[in-house]
């Protein structure tokens, strides 16, 4: 969209929203937005490129991702490779970059004081990027690798099933990942270099007068516009027209359609699909906005309420998406029960009634007024976000809104239009409808496969007349419009706290709960957070009883929903999970009607019964859980054998799968009733709320629990405070552990390589962050950019309740884990030479990073309280943790931090202890069974069996000393 070079805007911006915006024109045509916001510890900029995957040349599917990858490499005025990824990281920052079907986004944050120079790297992906003949060969592979990633994930596969069931003249057809074959083996057949026909994308389409920077700093506007200007004057504008692709994707062929396609997962899903006009264009009116809320609403006398009540759904979701200027799709997704997938017919007939009462009914004023009325205080009252995040959005907004709803977007509906809901509500209908029908039951019944990710389908033509039977027939007597919502907050007002505390106090103690209240002092939001963990001892007696408890929270969930729904819509949240050794209540969002919803919550609980239609559906929702865990990437089967290892008390997930079948809703309701018998409360409150509104919020709890006419709970015996203890390895051994990835058509191999490290204290926790912080991004171009291990190559720290280490995570179908693990020795070899030469300065400079990065403030209450409730969950109740390691790290010397990489991380020293888990995927399986023979080297243990290897090791101290050791 085209607005005047020079016109002045006032830009639509949240009523608590204390940053300063400017919109400036470069010269160049290119269209920048400017954030001062000087509390910011962090800056960040992103660039839209308005040029996606759309525009990828035929027979080059892929080429604009790939040339998104490009761009990271190396510049023209800083040639040395990687060297923008590593200095953002060294400056305690983070970049990253997306493809879309019209958009390409790249974007960064880096610590304040480095910002300069910073966006002068960026800049220069637009100005002069160098793209070497060996880097573009390099990187193909790890597009591949990310493919390669994909090809078994139900998400990807589908989603690429709805673009190829759709027109060939359309790009929405097309495949835009891109791998090895479309981006190196299929052009160099033809005779093209893809190289230059990555330079010639390039020339073509990377114009100033397409792009939209987003800069968020801490300096004044005019200091950030001089900054801008003398960065990114230089783009060229070659005054390129937008990419335009008039039309839809969908000719009637694509439409009055049941697709029905075989998934990877156990499950059936059910997408029901129209086409529409995009809802950008009526962006005040918000019809698509209109429609989501009611159809897919969860409360009484909706399709989900009625579905749920018949037992033939699980989860239901409605709202428009793929959208572009030019085309639309409003979707439904159902998760449906085995009982659902034999009544397809009728749910699809379901849904089309509701869709006639809709349109019976016309669109409702006072439906519109609430949803108005929510989304103003959403909007108004919306939480700070990281400036990384907040930039991309912008950016993202910024070609498809006139700059004064950058920052609102389509988000405030705020002018009633029946005849614009109406016309979208018409375009819901029979013959216009793609209805996809996925699960696992179709194997061996499709004729079709989808050529780039080998998805089976199949296609059946259905006549308007075949749906309006399936309508006469579906039971729909209990459809009607949702109540008006109580839920809706009218009192924003904020609390008066005269005192400005910074940390979390212990308010209340009792033998029955722990109080943690910390009042908001920091984000002057009407919004609170209220945690309480049930700890109850029994829940980590077996897997029978974690299986059990695990159901138990998401029946309770499952009968607060049509209720809870109203609170959701409205802003207030809840969760009530399954933790170790007990679960959870979670409630967080606008304060004042939090107590209405939890008082409802805890009731619940102390009422628990077992209805056994329920328990028959969530049972099979969590027997699939467990079923599906095979399927999980082979990185996140690795990391879950190392948490197996590690921690004492964890279950494995196939004795969960074993118990399942023997589990019957007279179980439950035996066992509920013994889990609460005994607990103890840990509670954390914090936000708008006063210090005796807290303390009253959990003696209402503890009241029903423990004081009620029959007590459900009794307090907990000192020796009941359980604890998750941590499996402490040997000093100089190395252990590993094979075994073979859980699904046999995955091709990839995985491996963590963790080194545990210390129980947590703030000197040593130091220097284990700053050599993850110098070892980051080496590790990341060693074993990925140059290496080409895979795509998924990460070094990260490791925190197990308290037990610090360092683990490099990495997936790839080029080498097995064994000579995977074997890279990862040899790059600590090769990094012993960077750390040692590493100047004064160097040193300093990641010191100096480090320290920023702690000092950063967190942006909201939920950000705020996490970092409070680790502390709490592990014990460690650390909450001036920040304080304490920036203290540590201005006192760290250079020496002591290379003898602490000598003692603990360098390969061969006599105190290092190394966990290697090892999945071979199929591409490794003969490599598998070659080293399942190999004799043992000296100090390297193999594990055989992971419970005997946890019996025979000693644990870590806890740090939770049990509610008794706790004074006020």
């Amino acid at each position: 969209m085209a607005f005047g070079k020079d016109e002045v805007v006032e830009i639509v911006k949240p009523r608590n929203d204390k940053r300063d915006y400017r919109r400036v024109v470069l010269q160049n045509a290119l269209e920048v937005l400017l954030v001062r916001d000087p509390e910011t510890e962090k800056c960040a900029a992103s660039m839209n490129v308005g040029v996606g995957s759309f525009s990828d040349p035929d027979g080059l599917e892929g080429l604009a991702h790939f040339l998104e990858h490009m761009l990271f490499y190396a510049s023209e005025k800083y040639p040395l490779e990687d060297s923008y990824s590593k200095y953002i990281t060294e400056h305690g920052g983070s970049t990253n970059a997306f493809t879309s079907s019209e958009q390409t986004n790249y974007y960064f944050d880096v610590n304040a004081d480095c910002f300069e120079e910073a966006l002068d790297r960026f800049a220069q992906f637009f100005v002069k990027p160098l793209m070497s003949p060996d880097a573009t060969t390099r990187e193909i592979k790890a597009v591949d690798s990310e493919n390669q990633k994909n090809l078994l994930s139900d998400a990807w596969r589908m989603n690429q099933l709805h673009r190829h069931f759709s027109s060939e003249k359309h790009p929405y057809h097309k495949f835009s990942t891109g791998n090895w074959e479309t981006l190196e083996v299929k052009p160099k057949a033809r005779g093209i270099d893809t190289r230059n026909e990555l330079l010639k994308f390039y020339g073509e389409n990377y114009s100033a007068n397409l792009m939209h920077l987003v800069v968020y700093g801490k300096d004044s506007l005019d200091k950030i516009q001089s900054l801008v200007e003398s960065k990114f004057q230089q783009i060229r504008n070659i005054d390129r027209n937008y990419p335009h692709f008039p039309g839809h994707p969908c000719t009637p062929e694509h439409l009055q359609v049941l697709v029905k396609a075989v998934p990877i997962k156990q499950g059936h899903k059910l997408m029901i699909i129209w086409p529409i006009t995009p809802g950008i264009r009526y962006q005040k009116e918000g019809p698509s906005r209109y429609l989501s809320h009611l159809i897919g609403h969860e409360g009484e006398g909706s399709v989900f309420y009625v579905l749920k009540t018949l037992g033939w759904a699980t989860s239901l979701s409605a709202g428009e998406s793929d959208w572009t200027l030019e085309f639309s799709f409003f979707k439904v997704f159902i998760d449906l029960t085995e009982a659902g997938h034999e009544h397809v017919e009728d749910i699809v007939g379901l849904l089309f009634k509701y869709i006639q009462l809709l349109q019976q009914s016309g669109p409702c004023k006072w439906i519109f007024d609430e949803l108005s009325a929510v989304c103003e205080t959403v909007f108004h009252y919306q939480d700070k976000i990281h400036p990384i995040d907040y930039v991309v959005n912008v950016a993202s907004n910024m070609q498809l809104y006139p700059p004064k709803n950058w920052l609102v977007g389509s988000s405030l509906p705020s002018e009633f239009s029946p005849s614009i809901i109406q016309s979208v509500f018409n375009e819901l209908t029979p013959i216009n409808v793609r209805i996809f029908w996925e699960s696992t039951a179709f194997k061996g019944h499709t004729d079709k496969i989808e050529p780039w990710y080998g998805t089976a389908y199949s296609v059946e033509k259905i006549a308007g007349s075949m749906i309006q039977q399936w309508m006469e027939s579906a039971p729909g007597e209990h459809l009607h419009l949702p109540a008006p919502n109580v839920f809706i907050p009218t009192d924003l007002s904020l609390k008066n706290f005269p005192e400005k505390a910074k940390l979390p106090l212990l308010l209340r103690k009792s033998p029955y709960s722990r109080l943690w209240y910390k009042p908001d002092t920091m984000f002057s939001t009407p919004k609170a957070y209220v945690k309480i963990d049930f700890n109850c001892p029994y829940v980590g007696n077996s897997p029978e009883a974690e299986v059990l408890t695990d159901i138990f929270t998401r029946l309770l969930m499952d009968y607060l929903n049509e209720y809870a729904y109203y609170a959701q819509v409205a802003g207030l949240y809840y969760s009530i999970n399954l933790v170790d050794n007990g679960f959870q209540v979670t409630v967080v969002g606008y304060n004042h009607k939090l107590r209405i919803l939890l008082e409802t919550v805890i009731e619940k609980i102390s009422k628990f019964e077992v209805k056994p239609e329920r328990f028959a559906v969530i049972k099979e929702l969590v027997t699939k859980d467990y079923q599906n865990f095979k399927f999980q990437q082979p990185y996140q089967q690795a990391m879950y054998y190392c948490s197996l290892i590690l921690e004492d008390q964890a279950w494995p997930w196939n004795d969960g799968l074993e118990v399942l079948p023997h589990l019957q809703a007279d179980t439950l309701s035996k066992f509920a009733p013994l889990m609460l018998s005994r607990a103890f409360l840990e509670c954390y409150v914090a936000g708008n709320i006063e210090p005796n509104e807290a303390e009253s919020m959990i003696e209402y709890v503890e009241d029903v629990f423990f004081r009620g006419p029959e007590t459900i709970s009794l307090a907990l015996f000192p020796s009941q405070h359980l604890t998750n203890r941590v499996v402490k390895l040997e000093r100089g051994m190395s252990y590993f552990y094979p075994a073979e990835g859980l699904n046999p058509s995955d091709e990839n191999s995985a491996l963590v390589h963790y080194i545990q490290v210390h129980r947590d204290d703030f000197m040593l926790n130091v220097k284990l962050q700053l050599f993850a912080l110098i070892a980051k991004q080496p590790a990341f171009h060693q074993l990925r950019s140059v290496e080409q291990l895979g795509y998924i190559t990460v070094l990260m720290r490791r925190n197990d309740n308290g037990i610090r280490g360092v683990q490099f995570i990495i997936q790839s179908s080029i080498k097995d884990p064994r000579n995977v693990d074997l890279r990862v020795e040899a790059f600590l070899k090769m990094f012993e030479s960077t750390l040692y030469g590493m100047s004064a300065d160097e040193f300093k400079n990641n010191v100096n990073a480090l320290i920023d990065m702690k000092l950063e403030k967190h942006k909201n209450l939920r950000e705020e309280s996490a970092f409070f409730w680790r502390e709490i969950s592990d014990g460690t109740l650390k909450f001036d943790r920040k304080e304490c390691e920036v203290a540590a790290l201005k006192q760290l010397t250079q020496k002591e931090l290379i003898d602490f990489f000598d003692e603990y991380l360098k390969v061969g020293t006599p105190r290092k202890k190394t966990l290697s888990v090892q999945v071979y995927g199929s591409l490794h399986s003969s490599e598998y069974k070659t080293d399942q023979n190999k004799p043992a080297e000296p100090n390297l243990v193999r594990i055989d069996d992971i419970f005997s290897f946890r019996r025979s090791r000693p644990l870590y101290g806890s740090f939770k000393a049990g509610s008794a050791q706790m004074k006020l």
